[in-house]
């Protein structure tokens, strides 16, 4: 396995196991490297649309669906509460995990609290539309934003 996969997988592994952005020398013991190597790794990770770096460039913002900062989207699952980037990547976090959970949201129309079961077979049912305004074409042109 190359050095790129074993990082990838170091920082999914972290990520999973305690719904956390890891640090740079964490990722390198998990993949049993050094930092440098690890950094090196985050910049190719990055151009290939992996990981969504902060302007430090060693702190992991993105690496979907998980995010590494706190936003709006919760996910609860197995006793931990994880960040997701947006209302798709919370059911993604929860299809990772092969985990059943919850995603805690709101309506950025009204503000009002969406809570939604997820189940190993999917969500529960409910009316709720997702919409994004961004076509998936354009999501890399701001992916913060989008």
């Amino acid at each position: 396995m190359d050095l790129d996969t074993q990082v990838k997988l170091a920082i999914y592994r972290h990520f999973a196991e305690t719904a956390q952005r890891p640090a740079p020398a964490q990722v390198a013991v998990r993949a049993g490297t050094d930092t440098e190597a690890v950094l090196d790794a985050y910049q190719r990770l990055r151009s290939q649309r992996l990981l969504v770096l902060e302007a430090d460039g060693s702190s992991i913002r993105m690496a979907s669906p998980f995010s590494g900062v706190p936003t709006q989207h919760v996910v609860e699952a197995g006793g931990l509460q994880y960040y997701a980037n947006c209302a798709w990547d919370a059911l993604g976090v929860l299809a990772a995990l092969h985990k059943p959970g919850v995603v805690h949201s709101r309506d950025e129309q009204s503000g009002e609290p969406l809570n939604l079961a997820v189940g190993l077979d999917g969500p529960e049912p409910s009316g709720w539309l997702f919409h994004c305004l961004v076509p998936a074409a354009k999501w890399w042109d701001d992916i913060v934003f989008t």
